[in-house]
């Protein structure tokens, strides 16, 4: 990833123990749960006190309190404590609700729909990273995804899938760090990375061998500022990944 952008931002899940990603998962299903109350009511609408809102969640108070917590940090509602007290609807701008429906993608309970969205979301956005890509890329940005390439060798001489696999990520990560947009660069990183985690332990099948000459490919092209061979490359890839087997 650049060090010019920092650590993004992941949907990548941490290696949690067995009781905590149970624990974690509840409270993320609690939190999608209160998002889609808030998201029902008008700004500033009373939803239910953290009792009668924890019945609903059907979860314990520990988790609920940790629920409620996110969705009060993600601004989609506001906590008053007393009598009258509970939780209440905010007021959403139209960016704080584009992340939410981000966030909401790692609890939405179907990983394979989810990825299989995400493949086919990324596969319209990545033309818009390359457009960018072959305005802003510096010679110095080219030697670095040229080492990537390097990685990737290696890798398909070897039939190492994983490490093939992680250097492609990193040289997309960093084809995704050239765009000036940081929206575009925050959603696209997000997609790469829910992607990513959903199949690193088991990368798909493919001929390692011409997906290696395809990169190389598109790396020369936008060396070249070759627009159009820079976008039919990116297009075929988009497609490879649309049909490669799990």
């Amino acid at each position: 990833m650049d060090p010019r952008f920092g650590e993004p931002p992941s949907l990548r899940r941490p290696d949690w123990d067995t009781s905590r990603a149970l624990h974690q998962s509840q409270a993320g299903r609690a939190a999608q749960r209160l998002t889609e109350i808030a998201q029902a009511a008008e700004p500033g609408t009373r939803l239910g006190s953290k009792d009668e809102l924890r019945a609903q969640c059907g979860v314990s108070v520990g988790t609920f309190n940790e629920a409620a917590r996110l969705v009060q940090a993600r601004g989609v509602v506001w906590i008053r404590p007393g009598p009258g007290g509970g939780l209440f609807a905010a007021t959403q701008s139209p960016m704080t609700r584009l992340g939410n429906s981000v966030l909401a993608m790692d609890t939405a309970g179907t990983a394979g729909a989810t990825v299989a969205e995400a493949i086919r979301i990324r596969a319209a956005l990545e033309p818009l990273l390359l457009e960018d890509a072959l305005w802003h890329a510096s010679p110095a940005d080219v030697a670095a995804l040229r080492e990537y390439l390097a990685e990737m060798a290696p890798a398909v001489d070897a039939g190492d899938r994983a490490v093939f696999a992680a250097a492609q990520w990193r040289l997309h990560h960093y084809l995704a760090s050239l765009t000036p947009n940081p929206m575009l660069r925050s959603l696209c990183t997000n997609l790469f990375d829910l992607i990513e985690a959903e199949h690193a332990e088991a990368p798909s099948t493919g001929d390692l061998a011409e997906t290696y000459r395809s990169h190389c490919a598109l790396v020369d092209a936008i060396d070249a500022r070759d627009r159009t061979r820079a976008m039919r490359l990116i297009t075929e890839l988009a497609g490879e990944r649309a049909t490669r087997p799990d």
